[in-house]
């Protein structure tokens, strides 16, 4: 198997811009991915939807906004296929992605006092780590697993200092 992804110069855009709010300028992260998102548009690949909402989630000021991202992106990863994710990484499975963003969405849940389906996405998150890989990535989604069951044992609705969405 051909192990050299296709170029994809949208995907090089979402991480560039993804890039620029690591390095301190969410704003215009943001921005970029808005404008992205514009381009690409609600029927878009579903490679470049999931990643890029995925991502513009975690840069919204707003729970209640990043609610909406973070259902886009688990929307477009129902459309997307491993075929379609291996062409940008001969490795990638779209259900490595889902526990990610369902821990997303039972983090966003969480803050946003919807502990009935901050549960049911934690639920699904959990029974879904199992597909994780066995590294960095996939240990870093565990415990955010874990931080987000704390957090709501807790009654707490505080964004956490280790946000799940920091993990990817």
């Amino acid at each position: 198997m051909d192990e050299q992804p296709t170029p994809d110069p949208t995907m090089t855009r979402i991480i560039e811009a993804v890039q620029l709010g690591q390095a301190g300028d969410p704003t215009e992260a943001r921005h970029r991915l808005t404008a992205l998102w514009d381009e690409i548009g609600a029927g878009g690949d579903a490679l470049h939807r999931c990643t890029l909402a995925h991502y513009l989630a975690d840069l919204q000021e707003t729970p209640e906004v990043e609610l909406v991202w973070d259902e886009r992106a688990l929307a477009a990863a129902t459309d997307l296929t491993d075929e379609r994710a291996q062409q940008h990484h001969h490795a990638l499975q779209v259900r490595g992605f889902l526990p990610s963003l369902h821990l997303n969405l039972a983090d966003v849940h969480r803050r946003l006092c919807d502990t009935a389906r901050a549960r049911a996405h934690l639920s699904t998150a959990r029974s879904l780590a199992e597909y994780l890989p066995t590294d960095q990535y996939g240990d870093l989604i565990r415990a955010g697993i874990q931080h987000v069951d704390q957090a709501l044992a807790a009654g707490s609705t505080q964004r956490l200092d280790s946000h799940p969405a920091a993990a990817g």
